[in-house]
């Protein structure tokens, strides 16, 4: 059972339409939006590992998150979840499961919004201030920081940006279809998910395994399977 629909536009492409989201899950998507991200630009290099670690927390959370809203519901025990410690063992094992078990058409949704943060000149002023807010939600002060803080290391470690915007495409995409969700059951429309635009992955620095791993390895297998084998 799934709980969206696709439909192709002959103009947009793939559309994600999703059912209405129940109130664990709508509570789940504003939860893995809470970690702690920096409130002031450490110069080093192990607080740059310290927050690629947060990033390929928040990518996992994310996406295990989107998985349960395209099956409509959760498991029970969520607790692996919610913990923000480092990502390891049994409860990164679980995380990658899920995360790398989205269907096609809705991973590519988070592939569109990372490319499109990666190669756009406004991307560290769209994931900062996104991933910041939703961290720091009733913390106005905290939030104000952290944005600065996650603009600074984009702007000046080009090889950390894609990890930044793995995190947020990863968060962003899973609150979009939320907001989709609900212009069905306050409008009786289906919407479709939203989504910058994406294109191709591109090829650049800074580009970590789990990011491959997480995002970018199910969108290779589906393009390999979709080229024409060419016999001799």
């Amino acid at each position: 059972m799934v709980a969206y629909a696709v439909r192709e536009d002959p103009l947009l492409g793939t559309r994600v339409t999703p059912h209405p989201v129940g109130p664990v899950l709508l509570e789940l998507v504003a939860d893995v939006q809470r970690v702690a991200w920096p409130v002031w630009l450490e110069p080093s290099a192990r607080a740059l590992r310290t927050l690629l670690e947060l990033c390929r927390l928040q990518t996992a959370r994310g996406l295990t998150v989107l998985s349960w809203l395209a099956a409509g519901n959760a498991p029970e025990d969520r607790s692996w979840l919610l913990a923000t410690r480092r990502l390891a063992g049994s409860r990164q094992r679980k995380m990658y499961g899920t995360a790398t078990g989205l269907p096609g058409p809705v991973r590519n949704l988070v592939v569109a919004n990372w490319t499109w943060a990666v190669t756009s000149p406004h991307g560290g002023r769209v994931t900062a201030p996104y991933l910041a807010s939703g961290a720091y939600e009733t913390d106005g002060h905290a939030a104000a920081y952290a944005s600065a803080t996650l603009w600074q290391v984009w702007d000046r470690n080009p090889d950390v940006r894609p990890a930044l915007a793995a995190a947020w495409a990863a968060t962003r995409t899973t609150a979009d279809w939320c907001k989709a969700a609900e212009m069905r059951v306050v409008h009786g429309i289906d919407a479709p998910v939203f989504t910058y635009p994406g294109g191709e992955p591109p090829a650049i620095a800074g580009v970590r395994p789990w990011i491959t791993h997480l995002l970018l390895r199910g969108r290779r297998d589906e393009d390999a399977e979709r080229e024409p084998v060419h016999h001799r």
